[in-house]
Protein backbone atom coordinates (compact mmCIF):
# COMPACT_ATOMS: atom_id res chain seq x y z
CA UNK A 1 0.00 0.00 0.00
CA UNK A 2 1.06 3.47 -0.61
CA UNK A 3 0.66 7.08 0.50
CA UNK A 4 -0.86 9.54 -0.95
CA UNK A 5 2.03 12.07 -2.24
CA UNK A 6 3.29 14.62 -0.20
CA UNK A 7 1.72 12.69 2.64
CA UNK A 8 3.92 12.27 5.48
CA UNK A 9 5.29 8.89 6.77
CA UNK A 10 3.57 7.05 9.48
CA UNK A 11 4.90 8.53 12.65
CA UNK A 12 5.93 11.79 11.45
CA UNK A 13 2.89 13.68 11.33
CA UNK A 14 3.32 15.57 14.39
CA UNK A 15 5.98 18.90 13.88
CA UNK A 16 9.70 18.48 14.21
CA UNK A 17 10.35 21.24 16.68
CA UNK A 18 8.01 21.85 19.60
CA UNK A 19 9.05 25.42 19.68
CA UNK A 20 10.18 28.08 17.07
CA UNK A 21 13.92 28.61 18.71
CA UNK A 22 14.33 24.82 18.30
CA UNK A 23 13.92 25.33 14.97
CA UNK A 24 16.31 28.03 14.64
CA UNK A 25 19.24 26.62 16.85
CA UNK A 26 19.08 23.21 14.79
CA UNK A 27 19.36 25.69 11.47
CA UNK A 28 22.11 27.89 13.41
CA UNK A 29 24.49 24.69 14.02
CA UNK A 30 24.01 23.32 10.24
CA UNK A 31 25.17 26.76 9.04
CA UNK A 32 27.89 27.13 11.05
CA UNK A 33 28.79 23.68 10.09
CA UNK A 34 28.39 24.44 6.31
CA UNK A 35 30.74 27.49 7.08
CA UNK A 36 33.22 25.16 8.73
CA UNK A 37 33.35 25.98 11.82
CA UNK A 38 33.58 22.88 13.05
CA UNK A 39 33.00 19.33 11.83
CA UNK A 40 30.44 16.36 12.66
CA UNK A 41 31.90 14.35 14.63
CA UNK A 42 33.00 17.93 16.70
CA UNK A 43 29.02 18.40 17.16
CA UNK A 44 28.57 15.27 17.59
CA UNK A 45 30.63 15.20 21.21
CA UNK A 46 29.52 18.76 22.28
CA UNK A 47 26.07 17.47 21.73
CA UNK A 48 26.77 14.11 23.58
CA UNK A 49 28.88 15.69 26.50
CA UNK A 50 25.47 17.77 27.08
CA UNK A 51 23.34 14.91 26.99
CA UNK A 52 25.02 13.03 29.43
CA UNK A 53 25.38 15.52 31.84
CA UNK A 54 23.55 14.97 35.29
CA UNK A 55 20.18 15.86 35.64
CA UNK A 56 19.09 15.18 31.65
CA UNK A 57 15.53 14.50 31.05
CA UNK A 58 15.36 10.65 30.75
CA UNK A 59 12.49 11.24 27.96
CA UNK A 60 14.36 13.53 26.47
CA UNK A 61 12.12 16.75 26.66
CA UNK A 62 15.01 18.31 27.26
CA UNK A 63 17.02 17.56 24.13
CA UNK A 64 17.00 21.40 22.47
CA UNK A 65 18.22 22.87 25.55
CA UNK A 66 21.14 20.76 25.46
CA UNK A 67 21.48 21.12 21.66
CA UNK A 68 21.70 24.89 22.06
CA UNK A 69 24.39 24.14 25.40
CA UNK A 70 26.49 22.55 22.92
CA UNK A 71 25.80 25.08 20.25
CA UNK A 72 26.56 27.77 23.17
CA UNK A 73 29.95 25.62 24.11
CA UNK A 74 31.64 25.51 20.45
CA UNK A 75 31.30 29.24 19.90
CA UNK A 76 32.87 29.81 22.82
CA UNK A 77 35.61 26.67 22.47
CA UNK A 78 36.46 28.11 18.48
CA UNK A 79 36.92 31.46 19.97
CA UNK A 80 33.41 33.06 17.74
CA UNK A 81 31.93 34.24 21.03
CA UNK A 82 33.35 34.60 24.61
CA UNK A 83 31.80 32.65 27.50
CA UNK A 84 30.59 35.87 29.32
CA UNK A 85 28.96 37.11 25.62
CA UNK A 86 27.14 34.25 25.41
CA UNK A 87 26.01 34.49 28.82
CA UNK A 88 25.18 38.14 28.67
CA UNK A 89 23.14 37.50 25.15
CA UNK A 90 21.39 34.77 26.27
CA UNK A 91 20.04 36.82 29.69
CA UNK A 92 19.05 39.95 27.52
CA UNK A 93 16.88 36.87 24.84
CA UNK A 94 15.51 35.64 28.38
CA UNK A 95 14.49 39.19 29.69
CA UNK A 96 13.32 40.16 26.05
CA UNK A 97 11.21 37.06 26.51
CA UNK A 98 9.40 37.90 29.74
CA UNK A 99 8.71 41.32 28.77
CA UNK A 100 7.17 40.39 25.66
CA UNK A 101 3.45 40.18 25.35
CA UNK A 102 2.03 36.67 25.09
CA UNK A 103 1.45 35.86 20.88
CA UNK A 104 3.78 38.68 20.24
CA UNK A 105 7.32 38.22 18.51
CA UNK A 106 9.93 38.01 20.86
CA UNK A 107 12.45 40.85 19.59
CA UNK A 108 15.73 41.72 21.65
CA UNK A 109 14.87 45.06 21.79
CA UNK A 110 12.28 44.31 23.84
CA UNK A 111 15.05 43.73 26.62
CA UNK A 112 13.97 45.88 29.49
CA UNK A 113 17.90 45.39 30.56
CA UNK A 114 18.86 46.94 27.26
CA UNK A 115 20.95 50.81 27.67
CA UNK A 116 22.21 48.94 31.62
CA UNK A 117 25.92 48.23 31.79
Amino acid sequence: MSRPEGALPAGLDEPVFAEPWQAEAFAMTVALHDKGLFSWSEWADALSAQVKKPGAASDGHDYYEHWLAALETLLVAKGVAGKSDVDSLAAAWERAAHATPHGKPILLENDPGIGEG
